[in-house]
């Protein structure tokens, strides 16, 4: 069917389109592995005046949900405006070596951007300074070139642009493909990242247990946050020297939640939650809905970033694409959920949804195994905290939010994040809390349908396969999970 929409969308695409010469740059900062942990959205232990002083004159929303909480499904979606569900590049890191193509008509939003006059850039450097990594972890490779450049010192003969920079924190140092052999993999920029956390005294989120080495790794990821925003200072310091900041939007988002255990690759907010800063220069005509220093509360999802982008650069998007416009002259209608899925996650296999709305947030496990125990060898490698949780349990020595993490996970769990919003009391079972239930159980069966998510028809076992051995080879297996 979204083959078929598509054809009409593909002939109608461009018309509307402002002249090229009028039209603004538009810059993305991709955060990696980041929730709301900036000093502006009220984080303690961490210093990001850069981010912060965005914020204060640009417009900060509170409500945006990544539709995955791992890296190259979120990003596929976002690329594309399309529910990577609906698409079938919900797998993590599927389609690398096969011949699968995006379904016709559907386009990643850079060749949208080309084709409408923009150049496009991925930059991961700006003079001798790395500002980013070039990712694009994308579950299709088979597109062609997705950006015409990676070169900053571009950017200002080729205007109008839309820039990517992909920040390398928070991220272990996982890309050399040794994790195996190392005791601890270190943090991306943790020998220069700013101190300001330390373990001494902070305090880790309740489902973990105060123990040295929850601490430890909870000061290494606030502290990464710190370093980041080093970095996006180094990359706006640079946009005002070019002389390109008066006609640049700047956006900087997260493309999924955050860096610890139970954060990316799980559905609570921790994984799904993300920042979102848009900033205008006074120098361009900013839409309607843009107050400086402004809070926006709506439900946004993060796939909404495509649609929007191309309505900031004088562009009607295809009305078949599932991303909305929540900013600008003609805004699609609000959300009234946000829906995210997990799916095949490296080798483990898994899926799971998340309806989130204002306040409360639906999840429904269709095959969450045994839940936070569950073997990922990256996670058991990377993240200490979970092997210790595991020794805890075996020794009797947690209790409450920890014990409870390491139970096996409910068919359906509900949470009123305003109350709870560690997300640890789940209401599923509540009788005052019925019809909220039922509603959201609603909204995700007809989303379900209405999209054609594609998470029930599993991966044949030879596509899955190689993953356990590539894994194994790249993170080891624990001791325990050999001898099962």
């Amino acid at each position: 069917m979204i083959r078929g929409i598509f054809l009409v969308s593909l002939l109608m695409a461009g018309c509307h389109q402002a002249d090229p010469q009028q039209r603004p740059n538009i810059l993305w900062i991709v955060g990696e592995n980041f929730k709301l942990d900036l000093g502006i959205y009220g984080a303690d232990h961490v210093h990001t005046p850069h981010l912060d002083s965005l914020a204060r004159h640009g417009l900060r929303y509170t409500h945006v949900f990544a539709t995955s909480p791992v890296c190259a499904p979120s990003r596929s979606a976002f690329m594309t405006g399309m529910y990577q569900t609906s698409t079938d590049t919900h797998n993590m890191r599927s389609h690398r070596e096969d011949d699968y193509r995006l379904p016709e008509g559907v386009r990643p939003l850079t060749h949208w951007l080309a084709d409408a006059g923009y150049f496009t850039a991925n930059i991961s450097s700006i003079g001798e300074r790395i500002v980013g990594t070039g990712k694009l972890d994308l579950n299709f490779v088979n597109e062609g070139p997705i950006y015409q450049s990676e070169n900053w010192d571009q950017l200002k003969n080729n205007q109008p642009f839309f820039a990517q920079i992909n920040t390398p924190e928070a991220e272990y140092d996982i890309y050399d493909r040794k994790s195996a052999e190392k005791a601890r993999v270190p943090w991306v920029g943790e020998e220069w990242h700013p101190q300001i956390a330390h373990p001494d005294s902070i305090t880790p989120p309740p489902y973990y247990p105060d123990h040295p080495v929850t601490r430890q790794e909870w000061a290494r990821y606030l502290n990464s946050v710190s370093g980041m925003d080093v970095r996006v200072g180094w990359i706006l310091d640079r946009l005002r020297a070019d002389g390109l900041a008066d006609n640049t939007i700047v956006m900087f988002f997260a493309d999924n939640g955050r860096l610890e255990a139970r954060g990316i690759h799980w559905t609570w907010d921790t994984g799904l939650h993300v920042p979102l800063v848009i900033y205008y220069p006074e120098g361009l005509e900013a839409p309607v809905q843009y107050e400086p220093g402004g809070v926006v509360e709506d439900v946004i999802s993060l796939l909404d970033l495509t649609a929007t982008t191309l309505d900031m650069a004088g562009m009607e998007p295809p009305s078949p694409m599932q991303s909305r416009r929540f900013l600008g002259d003609s805004p699609d209608p609000p959300r009234t959920y946000a829906f995210s899925a997990r799916d095949r996650i490296d080798e483990t296999v898994m899926r799971i949804r998340s309806v989130r709305g204002q306040r409360y947030h639906y999840i429904r496990n269709f095959d969450a195994k045994e839940g936070f125990p569950t073997l990922n060898r990256y996670k058991e490698k990377c993240f200490p905290v979970k092997p210790l949780m595991r020794q805890l349990m075996d020794q009797g020595l947690l209790s409450g939010a920890p014990a409870e993490l390491m139970q096996p996970r409910p068919e359906e769990e509900l949470y009123d994040t305003v109350l709870d919003p560690h997300e640890i009391n789940n209401l599923a079972g509540s009788v005052e809390h019925g019809e909220i239930l039922v509603t959201m159980r609603s909204a995700l069966e007809n989303w379900v349908t209405e999209t054609g998510d594609l998470g029930a028809v599993p991966e044949p076992d030879e596509v899955v396969a190689p993953f356990v051995d590539e894994m194994h080879n790249w993170f080891g297996t624990p001791q325990w999970a050999q001898n099962d």
